[in-house]
């Protein structure tokens, strides 16, 4: 079994109409030191906000109301983006493929193994994790970002397209000198030293084409 890491800020999300199925898992997660939080119905979950640190939802594939790939579907639309493992005691081939393709992180079959079932959170947390630290990043780049004058977004929008100074001013309509204040501005607000970084992180912003 791989070695577990667990941390306090991580909650494990048990969505499954069998109680005993319930209670069994959320020992098993206690016992390593996860939070858990437990709910007998689709609708009751998503009824409900998702954690805000790490998390991992453990979703029953056949239950009363939604399928499992019914509140994936339902999750996909949420920008956290929570990743899912499967629990089914009904697995086909053709359904696990369907829920990778749609984002699952893995598919385990009833009864399932309590390493197994492990090893699977375990990554599972680990993959939103990053996901979390990614998210927060971009959220402090658009917050740089909105800081930015409507004239200094504009006048970055240009650089980062690959526009020189002298472009960008004809393009603005306005002096050559008052590009390079304007963008010294924009590098100053952005946290940035050099135009690739810029660049990168127009990238990341949606505000250019990434590079191929």
């Amino acid at each position: 079994m791989t070695e577990l890491h667990p941390s306090t800020d991580a909650t494990v999300v048990v969505v499954d109409d069998d109680p005993a199925v319930r209670r069994s898992i959320s020992r098993l997660v206690r016992s390593v030191g996860y939070a858990v939080k437990t709910f007998g119905s689709p609708t009751d979950f998503l009824r409900h906000q998702l954690p805000d640190g790490p998390t991992c939802v453990l979703l029953d594939m056949c239950m009363n109301g939604m399928t499992g790939l019914e509140v994936q579907d339902v999750l996909r639309r949420n920008e956290r983006h929570v990743p899912v493992v499967f629990l089914s005691g009904h697995g086909t081939v053709a359904t696990a493929v369907t829920s990778v393709r749609h984002g699952a992180e893995d598919f385990l079959e009833k009864p399932i193994r309590p390493d197994e079932l492990m090893e699977a959170v375990s990554r599972a947390i680990e993959h939103d994790r990053a996901d979390s630290a990614d998210r927060a990043n971009r959220a402090g780049l658009r917050r740089r970002f909105e800081r930015l004058t409507p004239r200094e977004q504009e006048v970055m929008g240009l650089v980062v397209s690959g526009l020189l100074n002298k472009q960008t001013a004809a393009e603005l309509g306005i002096s050559e000198r008052t590009i390079k204040v304007h963008r010294a501005r924009v590098m100053e607000k952005m946290e940035v030293e050099s135009l690739a970084a810029l660049v990168i992180i127009a990238q990341w912003l949606g505000l250019a084409p990434a590079s191929t």
